[in-house]
C-alpha cells in the first residue's frame, strides 16, 4: 500500500491567533495520544493467550471401514452417527471421511472429543430435503433463540470438537433452503415478537412450514472448537455460526457460497475467537460479529469479546468486515488486521439501530485493503433500518482504524452517523487512502473523532460535520 505525505501549515496573523491554534493543536494531539495508549492495551498477543486449538486422542474411525458407501447416493448418516457415539464414548479421536463422494440425509451431530476429518478429495453432500433436518433443535436465528431445523453440522454444549481436513462440505441448499425468502415473513415477525415479549424459549417452536433456513455449521454452548482447512459451498443461510462458545479457532477455511444471507463467519455471544488465513466468497457479510437481538440478548447477557481476525481474503455481495446489527449483548475487544477485500458493499462497517441497546467498543482495525466498495469504505451507523421502537440506542466508543487503502468507494469515503444525545465517541482514523469516491465524508453526532493522514480523492481531509438529513442506501 502506498501513502502520500502532506505538509500542512497555517499563516497566523496575530499572537492571539497563534496561541489559540497552539492550544487547539495540543488538545488534539493529547486526545490522539490517549486513544493510542488505549489501543495499545489490545493486541493480537493479548487475545491469543486465551485461544488454543483442541487436541484429540490418536484414535481413527474410518467411515468406509465401518460400512459407508462413497457412491454419492447412499446416506452415510447411520454409519456416521454410530461412529461419532463410539468415538466420543471411548475418549475421542477422529472420524475419517476418505476421498470419495458421500451423501448424508440429515445433519452431522458432533459429540465431545470428536474431530470430523475430511481427507483431500472427500466431498460430503447434504440432503436438500428440509424434512431430514427435523425434529427441531435449539438454535439461534438472526439473534433470537428458538427451536428450528437442525443446522447441517450441529453441536450443543460439547467440548473439544472439530471439523478439519481438505475436503468439501456441500450444503446443496440452492435446491431447497436457499430458495426460501424469510425476510419480512410471518415467521420472522413472529419470532422477533416472541423475543421482544420474552416468550419462553420452549414455546418458540418453528421448523416445518416456518421457512427459516438453518446455518450450515452451528455450535451452541461449546468450548474448544476448531474448524480448519475445509471448503464449504451452497450453504442454506449463515455458513459458520458459533453461539455462546469459548475458545474457537477458524482457520484455512475456504467458502464459496453466494446464496442470500450467506454470511461467512458470524461469532455470536462468543469469547476468545480466532479467524485466520481464510478465503471467503459469500452472498452476504464475509464477517459479521454478533451478540444477539434486543430483549432476548439482554436476557442472556453474554457479549462477544476477545476476537482476533487476521490474514484473510474476502469477496462479498454485501459487507466485508461487519459488527452488527444483532449485537445487543455487546461486542468489545476486537482486533482485525491484514485483510484483503476484493469487492463489497461497505468494507469496514459497524451497525446497530435504536432497539438494540448494548455497545460496540474497543475495536482495532489495521492493514485493510479494498479494491471496490459500492457504498462506503469506513461506515459507522447507529440507526440501521428495522427499528421497531427506537428507545435503546447502542453505545459506540473507542475505535482505532489504521492503514486502510481503498481504490474506489461508491457513495462516500467515511460515514459516521450517530444519534442525537448518543454520539459515536472516541474514534481515531489514520493512515487512510481512499483513491476515488463521490463524497469524502459524512459525519453527524460524533464526539472526539481524529483524523491523521487521511487522504481522499488525492487530498488530506479533516473532520467536517454535515448538516441536514443524511442516509446511505441500506445493504
Amino acid at each position: 500500500m502506498s501513502h502520500q505525505n502532506f505538509k500542512t501549515g497555517a499563516v497566523v496573523g496575530t499572537a492571539i491567533a497563534f496561541i489559540t491554534s497552539f492550544l487547539l493543536s495540543s488538545r488534539s494531539l493529547k486526545a490522539q495520544a490517549n486513544k493510542e495508549n488505549a489501543s495499545a492495551s489490545l493486541s493480537p498477543g493479548s487475545i491469543l493467550k486465551n485461544i488454543h486449538a483442541p487436541t484429540f486422542k490418536n484414535a481413527r474411525y474410518n467411515i468406509v471401514a465401518a460400512g459407508a458407501v462413497a457412491d454419492g447416493k447412499t446416506s452415510i448418516k447411520p454409519v456416521l452417527d454410530s461412529l461419532i457415539t463410539v468415538c466420543s464414548d471411548n475418549g475421542g479421536g477422529s472420524i475419517i471421511i476418505p476421498k470419495g463422494d458421500y451423501y448424508i440425509a440429515g445433519p452431522v451431530v458432533l459429540k465431545s472429543h470428536v474431530n470430523l476429518h475430511l481427507d483431500e478429495g472427500a466431498a460430503l453432500t447434504f440432503s436438500s430435503n428440509p424434512a431430514d433436518y427435523l425434529p427441531p433443535v435449539l438454535s439461534k436465528w438472526e439473534g433470537t433463540e428458538l427451536f428450528n431445523y437442525s443446522p447441517l453440522v450441529y453441536a450443543y454444549e460439547c467440548s473439544d470438537i472439530a471439523v478439519t481436513g481438505k475436503g468439501l462440505l456441500n450444503g446443496a441448499a440452492s435446491k431447497s433452503f436457499a430458495t426460501w425468502r424469510p425476510q419480512g415473513s410471518g415467521a420472522q415477525n413472529q419470532l422477533r415478537q416472541m423475543g421482544s415479549d420474552g416468550t419462553p424459549v420452549y414455546k418458540r417452536v418453528f421448523g416445518e412450514a416456518a421457512h427459516l433456513p438453518p446455518a450450515l455449521i452451528e455450535f451452541i454452548g461449546c468450548k474448544n472448537v476448531l474448524i480448519d482447512g475445509v471448503s464449504i459451498t451452497d450453504a442454506p443461510y449463515w455458513v459458520i455460526h458459533p453461539v455462546y462458545c469459548n475458545n474457537v479457532t477458524v482457520r484455512h477455511v475456504t467458502i464459496n457460497s453466494l446464496n442470500l444471507n450467506n454470511d461467512g463467519c458470524d461469532p455470536e455471544s462468543s469469547t476468545n475467537v480466532l479467524i485466520e488465513n481464510c478465503n471467503f466468497t459469500v452472498g452476504d457479510d464475509a464477517i459479521a460479529i454478533k451478540a444477539g437481538r434486543d430483549r432476548d440478548a439482554w436476557r442472556i447477557g453474554q457479549p462477544t469479546e476477545n476476537v482476533l481476525i487476521r490474514n484473510c481474503t474476502f469477496t462479498s455481495k454485501t459487507n466485508g468486515l461487519c459488527i452488527g446489527s444483532e449485537m445487543s449483548g455487546g461486542v468489545r475487544d476486537v482486533f482485525i488486521e491484514n485483510i484483503e477485500i476484493h469487492h463489497c458493499y461497505s468494507a469496514i462497517y459497524f451497525k446497530s439501530n435504536q432497539d438494540r441497546g448494548g455497545y460496540i467498543e474497543n475495536i482495532h482495525v489495521r492493514n485493510v485493503t479494498c479494491d471496490s466498495a459500492r457504498s462506503a469504505c469506513i461506515r459507522f451507523e447507529n440507526n440501521y433500518h428495522g427499528s421497531r421502537g427506537g428507545h435503546y440506542p447502542t453505545l459506540f466508543r473507542n475505535f482505532f482504524i489504521d492503514h486502510v487503502y481503498c481504490r474506489r468507494s461508491g457513495e462516500v469515503g467515511i460515514y459516521a452517523v450517530g444519534i442525537e444525545g448518543k454520539d459515536i465517541r472516541d474514534v481515531l482514523i489514520q493512515n487512510v487512502q481512499i483513491v476515488r469516491t463521490v463524497k469524502p465524508q459524512i459525519l453527524q453526532h460524533v464526539k472526539n473523532i481524529t483524523y491523521n493522514k487521511v487522504v481522499v480523492n488525492g487530498k488530506e481531509i479533516h473532520p467536517v460535520f454535515t448538516t441536514g438529513s443524511v442516509k446511505l442506501q441500506t445493504d
